[in-house]
């Protein structure tokens, strides 16, 4: 892994096998993700997925999203999607819970640049400055993302320019998650 985010959420990865391990007794598990492929999955059992985050062989391209779009990626944002396999995490930040979203299999990530590039387009409408989210919360109509123009990870109310800081950058802000399972 040649990059501190993809290396911080190796870290985040193995925090929370850890955490699962010592709470529950085995790997992470989901009922929802079985018969869902993944590189993901150790085993099947009892209408369970028994999974583990592994890293790609090879990180994910997101140049057909920019060419969408006309609009580079901050790099920051393509580091935090490209370089792993995991089912989405369980996390809090600063005692609030979030879901930290990941990429499932390569099916998933085709619906993640799809997802992404018609939020850009909304935004793009709206005259909003363009971010991607990498959380979701117990809101409806808020998530955490990354802004494109700074890097700053902000709490977003979608379809408005309303955003609320919450680190300098996704690397301070993975730094400062906790694991919730």
């Amino acid at each position: 892994m040649s990059n501190s985010i993809a290396n911080t959420l190796h870290s985040i990865h193995q925090q929370y096998l850890k955490t699962f391990e010592q709470e529950y007794g085995t790997l992470p598990t989901s009922s929802q993700l079985v018969g869902v492929a993944s590189p993901c999955i150790v085993e099947t059992q009892d209408g369970e997925v028994y999974w583990q985050p592994i890293q790609r062989e090879q990180c994910a391209d997101f140049s057909n999203v920019e060419k969408g779009i006309e609009l580079e990626l901050h790099s920051d944002i393509k580091q935090f999607y490209s370089c792993h396999y995991s089912a989405d995490l369980s996390m809090s930040w600063q005692g609030k819970p979030l879901t930290l979203l990941q990429i499932w299999n390569d099916e998933d990530f085709v619906r993640l640049q799809e997802n992404i590039l018609g939020h850009l387009v909304t935004q793009r409408r709206l005259k909003i400055k363009p971010t991607v989210f990498i959380a979701a919360i117990d809101s409806d109509l808020d998530v955490i993302s990354i802004c494109n123009i700074t890097g700053n990870v902000v709490l977003e109310t979608l379809g408005t320019s309303k955003r609320e800081v919450l680190s300098e950058n996704v690397q301070v802000f993975l730094q400062n998650l906790a694991v919730e399972v």
